[in-house]
Parts: C-alpha cells; sequence; structure tokens
C-alpha cells in the first residue's frame, strides 16, 4: 500500500549537506516505491547547513558581509535575514567553520571566533531584534575572545598591556566592556547541540579539541580557565558550567559572556520552526539518517531525537548512514537501520560518489520495507 513517508535527514558530515542528502535519499525510495507520498524536510541542529535550513523555514532572504574566517582570512559570509519577523540567522560554520579551512595548515591557537562579530554587527546593523546563531562545526577552541575583541571588550595583564591572543590569556587580570559598541538585540539565541561545559574532562578542548588539531591540552584548559575566573571576579558572569557553554570551542560560553546570550537546543529550535511534531503525525513512515548513526546518534543528537520523537508517536522510523557501528544498539530506536559501510560498499567508493550511493541504498530500504 503506497505510505507518506517523511524524509528528514542531517548532513552527512564531508560529503552531503542535508538537502543533498534529502534529494538522494528521495529519488532513491521512488525507484522502489513509485506510489508513496514524499515529503522532505532536510534538518540541522546547529551546525554546518543551520542557517541555509532555518532560513527556508522562516522564508528568510540571504544576505552578505565582509569579514574574516577562523584564520582571519577575508571572506564573504552569508547570513539570514526576516524582515517582517526582524529576525536574523547566522551559521558560525559559514564564517569560522573547520570545513572552510585546508586540512592541518592552522594550529588551533592560529585560530579565533573574530570574525563572527562582523556579522552579528551587520544583523544588528539591519534592525534585527532576534538573532539565532547555529555554532555547530566551527574550527575554534578559544571561548569567544576573538568575538569579544571585535565587539569592542578590552582584555589586559598584570603589567596593564593589553592580551591580543587567545595564547595570552593564561596572563589576564582585567577586562573592560566595550564604551559604545553593542548590539541592540532584544534576544540573541545560541543553539547548540552539544550539553558539554567550558572546562574539565567532558569541556570543549578535551573532547572536541582533538578533531581540530589540538594536542595541548592543559595549557588550552589553563587559558580558558583563567578567562572564565576573571570574567567571574571582575562582572559577576558565570556561564562556565552552563550545558552547552562548551559547544564550539566554548563559544556558546563566549557568547552568552560578551554578548549576552542564552543557549538552546538546535534541533528544538529547528522542530519548532519546522512545526515537526505535526509533520510526523501526518506521516506513516519516517527516513532519516546521518553519516554515522552511532553513540552520540543515540544519545540525543538531531536524528536520535527524530528516532525518539518516532517512538513516542508510533511512527515507525528508518536509518540511513554511511556506517551504523552497532546496529544492535540502534535497533531499540529505529525500525530498521542501513549503512553504506563495509556491507553495501566500500567507504571509499561512499565517500567518492555519496550521493548516488546513499541513492541506492534508500532503493534497497524501500524495497525492503513491507
Amino acid at each position: 500500500m503506497p505510505l507518506r513517508a517523511l524524509i528528514v535527514p542531517d548532513k552527512f558530515k564531508g560529503t552531503l549537506t542535508a538537502v543533498e542528502a534529502a534529494e538522494a535519499i528521495a529519488r532513491g525510495w521512488r525507484t522502489s516505491r513509485p506510489g508513496d507520498q514524499i515529503e522532505l524536510l532536510p534538518m540541522s541542529d546547529g551546525g554546518d547547513g543551520f542557517g541555509e535550513i532555518l532560513g527556508r523555514l522562516l522564508g528568510a532572504e540571504t544576505r552578505m558581509v565582509q569579514t574574516v574566517d577562523a584564520a582571519n582570512r577575508p571572506i564573504e559570509a552569508a547570513w539570514w535575514w526576516h524582515e517582517a519577523s526582524r529576525a536574523a540567522v547566522v551559521e558560525s560554520a559559514r564564517v569560522i567553520g573547520l570545513a572552510m579551512l585546508p586540512q592541518g595548515k592552522f594550529h588551533p591557537f592560529e585560530l579565533d571566533t573574530r570574525g563572527l562579530g562582523a556579522v552579528l554587527k551587520a544583523a544588528a546593523a539591519q534592525g534585527a531584534r532576534r538573532c539565532i546563531v547555529g555554532v555547530g562545526g566551527s574550527a575554534t577552541n578559544d571561548g569567544g575572545f576573538g568575538l569579544a575583541r571585535a565587539l569592542g571588550w578590552q582584555f589586559g595583564n598584570a603589567r596593564n598591556e593589553p592580551v591580543m591572543r587567545r595564547t595570552e590569556l593564561h596572563a589576564l587580570v582585567a577586562i573592560r566592556p566595550p564604551d559604545r559598541v553593542r548590539l541592540f538585540l532584544d534576544e540573541l539565541i545560541v543553539a547548540v547541540d552539544v550539553q558539554n561545559p567550558l572546562l574539565g574532562p567532558t569541556g570543549c578542548s578535551r573532547v572536541y579539541g582533538p578533531q581540530k588539531g589540538l594536542k595541548e591540552f592543559e595549557f588550552a584548559e589553563r587559558c580558558l580557565g583563567q578567562l572564565a575566573r576573571v570574567l567571574e571576579k571582575e562582572l559577576h558572569l558565570q556561564h562556565a558550567d552552563a550545558p552547552g557553554a562548551g559547544a564550539a570551542g566554548g563559544l556558546g560560553f563566549g557568547l552568552c559572556s560578551f554578548a549576552a546570550a542564552r543557549i538552546e537546543s538546535g534541533f528544538s529550535l529547528f522542530a519548532q520552526f519546522a512545526g515537526l511534531e505535526e509533520r510526523l503525525r501526518r506521516a506513516q513512515l519516517v527516513i532519516t539518517g546521518e553519516g554515522a548513526i552511532d553513540a552520540q546518534t543515540l544519545m540525543g543528537k538531531g536524528t536520535g531525537e527524530i528516532a525518539n520523537l518516532c517512538q513516542r508517536l508510533g511512527v515507525p522510523c528508518i536509518g540511513l548512514a554511511g556506517v551504523v557501528p552497532d546496529a544492535e544498539a540502534a535497533q531499540a530506536k529505529f525500525a530498521a537501520t542501513h549503512a553504506l559501510a563495509p556491507e553495501f560498499t566500500s567507504a571509499e567508493q561512499a565517500m567518492n560518489e555519496p550521493a548516488a550511493w546513499l541513492e541506492r541504498l534508500a532503493a534497497k530500504a524501500g524495497a525492503e520495507w513491507h
């Protein structure tokens, strides 16, 4: 019997955007089940693709601004503007994203969040009252120090010398807020896809630093710890332990401390703007997916949250992925999972032609669904 199927994947990191993944899955599914009524809803929980997806849901216009990337190289970055609601959407990955940099060329201590300041200023100058910033996918580990300097904050050491680099933060003793530079936003929301604090064994440096090339964990902790201590002592700002403070190398902490932001779940924001629960209730089958359906998925990443909602609503959910390391564990949440590698094709082939192979995998999943 024909079904109403909702296709709602996240990105396949490094190969396909969520939009590209949704289109590939739809093509494959139609090959096996041409009679099904298909709805596409690409998703993001705060990382790469968040701006485009949320902007599309809002009906926002794309705007461009001159700024710099994480390595302080000039770029033109996109952000999204919705005139009627005076709302702006910013995607950090489009400004200071790790994927924007040549692999291994820059040490994490050379990278910072300064370029994000110009984008937030552009949104404020446009007249935004509300700004949502998706912070996932960043290359940085500076606790928002670069962003703060771009917004006019000043930092000093015991000799009354300016602290200009994030590697000098261990000597920080004084912080001065900006005299004139203010964003004048009623609401600044940080969309995160993790719950890590700034510091400690589950903080940004030790958990996410390695994927950015960071090895000097103790020094990184010392610098960020001093930043947090001086902010608390001088300005009574205490955000280091907030869930999500460690997102994007401490950018969650920085936006709360230096721009009066509040942290929210990126997935919850997507679900709110997409009317997700109502769409799930209308569906008879949901197909989701991402690069890896793994332990992080099952602990609450976007695709895992889709599966959780489907379970609660009694809607079967299929998961498609590049890899599914523990298919048995995934069965607790998904009606079925299908992986590209290693059984269906090799990891190398899947990476070389991701859309074609995902399309074939979706066709296989459709043929096997009863």
